[in-house]
């Protein structure tokens, strides 16, 4: 039987999916959420795996400097840009069938980007790869919300912040080792993803049973077309600026003029959509504004300091990308162990607010020790200042997707929780190509403050080195070239760190205004079956 909530949601089985499987146990979580996993790990892989490949990349397929940033810059576009609307469509349609398509996507992505032959194929194949990466990162948060209450969410969050981590963390070490790797090559890094989604599409069939929870409207297919629109040219601007033109000139104006523009049109569409892409009601809610102003700000510190690390590693101290990969353990296991352990500890305690304002003194703290990075900073150093900030990100990150999924009706579940992962995507790539040019800046800067120690003859090879326009390859240069260079990169990257410190503290101080709301002891199938036995049961009473 078909029923109707109050709010017009229609609750009945769709094609593979249990109209009974309301309340699932701790085994039949575990299974689905195994495949969620899987296809997360992938999706992020896909973003991460290719850093310390790009290089051999563009040079076999005959690309240039302007190839090299189109084929990062086109995910992160279609990641951001779509995660709203799969996370509205999650709301409208069956999540299932939602999760496995944005699978199919990725993997169709994943094909044509390892067997494109030129530039302009594999910018296009990472589009895709975008689109169907950025419908398992918002998915991902929806399903684990729809099978599990808030108060029981914490102890299964944590896995989706390991996933995460790991991911963002090792995908630059696993693509260092299969370029390394002569019978490998750096087309699986394109495909090492493929395998993960094919197994999460057979699991997921199996395990993942959802009633379907279905409105009777149509999709907002202005606002999503706006809100990509508005997106893409603000992330055209910040990976372009300071290198195609500079900050202040004609065409940064007519980009964020036009960003502006769009953005206000989309807010126009959105009040008279019937379902809107992002309901704007919804940030009427303190705590869902609060939240997604955090997460911008936590977006722009977690991406910042994960993808320097790998810069650092590589230019600062000469490591190779495997070891600089390993080098970063201490990150990774301290996300590991505080989103664990605090998702546990939340599911006991029923309390949250502590551990997000913990985490963000941790994060403003391990961000600015490391922003007395040198070249020459002893190892332990660092790893204890990674550790911290691992640490304060795991506390953040899943709980404030976890405040926000606690304030509303499993109607605009879905919305909810990718706005809040839009917001943290958005500040991730808003941060690295605005903080990617000021370390280029500051490096400039202390190579030539320092160069005058050099003998004449260095000073020539040194000038030659940074005059290439690439990445200098340390081990060919005179040890005096090496350890000038080393030395500029290792502080210009820790003045990077410095320089996120204060947004980090900005997150703390937005998450001190968020207040601590108990969290629900249903999941969002458990509460929309009961609206959906309450109109049952009132249609009824009416007869």
């Amino acid at each position: 039987m078909t029923t109707t909530t109050p709010d017009g949601v229609r609750a009945h089985p769709g094609p593979g999916e249990d109209a009974t499987a309301v309340h699932m146990s701790h085994r039949q979580i575990m299974e689905a959420l195994s495949g969620l996993l899987l296809g997360l790990f992938a999706a992020i892989l896909s973003s991460t795996v290719v850093t310390n490949a790009l290089p051999r990349i563009i040079g076999d397929l005959g690309g240039g400097q302007s190839a090299y940033t189109w084929v990062v810059t086109a995910s992160l576009l279609a990641v951001t840009a779509s995660t709203p609307l799969w996370g509205k469509l999650a709301d409208l349609f069956s999540k299932k069938i939602l999760v496995q398509a944005a699978l199919v996507v990725y993997i169709a992505g994943s094909l044509v980007a390892g067997l494109a032959q030129d530039p302009a194929t594999l910018i296009t194949a990472r589009v895709i790869q975008g689109l169907g990466g950025g419908g398992l990162s918002a998915l991902a948060q929806v399903v684990l919300a729809a099978m599990i209450s808030p108060r029981e969410r914490g102890r299964y969050s944590g896995y989706l912040g390991a996933t995460f981590a790991v991911a963002t963390v090792g995908g630059p070490l696993l693509g260092g080792v299969i370029t390394d790797t002569s019978w490998l090559g750096w087309r699986w890094c394109l495909f090492i993803g493929i395998p993960f989604a094919v197994i999460a599409l057979f699991v997921l069939q199996k395990t993942l049973n959802l009633p379907l929870v279905k409105r009777q409207a149509k999709v907002d297919w202005a606002g999503a077309f706006f809100v990509t629109a508005a997106v893409c040219l603000l992330l055209i601007w910040v990976t372009f600026a300071d290198d195609k033109y500079a900050w202040a000139s004609w065409q940064t104006a007519a980009l964020v003029g036009g960003s502006v523009l769009l953005t206000l049109v989309f807010l126009f569409v959105e009040t008279r959509a019937a379902e809107p892409i992002i309901p704007l009601r919804l940030f009427r809610n303190r705590t869902i504004s609060l939240a997604s102003v955090a997460s911008l700000f936590v977006g722009i510190a977690l991406f910042a300091g994960t993808v320097f690390f790998s810069q650092y590693f590589q230019l600062a101290r000469g490591d190779s990308p495997t070891r600089s990969g390993i080098m970063t353990i201490p990150f990774i296991g301290g996300l590991f162990v505080s989103s664990t352990v605090s998702g546990r500890v939340i599911t006991t305690t029923g309390k949250w607010k502590g551990w997000l304002l913990s985490g963000g003194v941790l994060l403003t703290a391990g961000l600015a020790l490391l922003g007395m990075l040198r070249h020459d900073t002893p190892y332990w150093q660092i790893a204890s200042c990674m550790a911290l900030m691992g640490l304060g990100v795991g506390m953040t990150l899943q709980n404030l997707v976890l405040c926000t999924q606690n304030q509303v009706t499993p109607g605009d579940l879905g919305a909810a929780s990718s706005v809040v992962t839009f917001f943290r995507s958005l500040g991730g790539a808003v941060g690295v190509s605005v903080l990617g040019s000021v370390m280029t800046s500051r490096i400039s800067h202390y190579a030539r403050e320092t160069i005058g120690g050099l003998s004449p003859r260095d000073q020539a090879t040194a000038a030659r080195a940074s005059a290439s326009g690439s990445l200098p390859d340390l081990h060919l240069l005179p040890e005096p070239v090496r350890t000038w260079l080393e030395s500029a990169y290792g502080h210009g990257i820790g003045d990077i760190f410095l320089y996120v410190a204060p947004v980090a503290l900005l997150a703390f101080l937005v998450t001190l205004f968020i207040k601590e709301v108990p969290l629900r002891a249903s999941s969002g199938l458990a509460q929309a079956a009961e609206a959906a036995r309450g109109a049952g049961a009132g249609e009824e009473s009416g007869e």
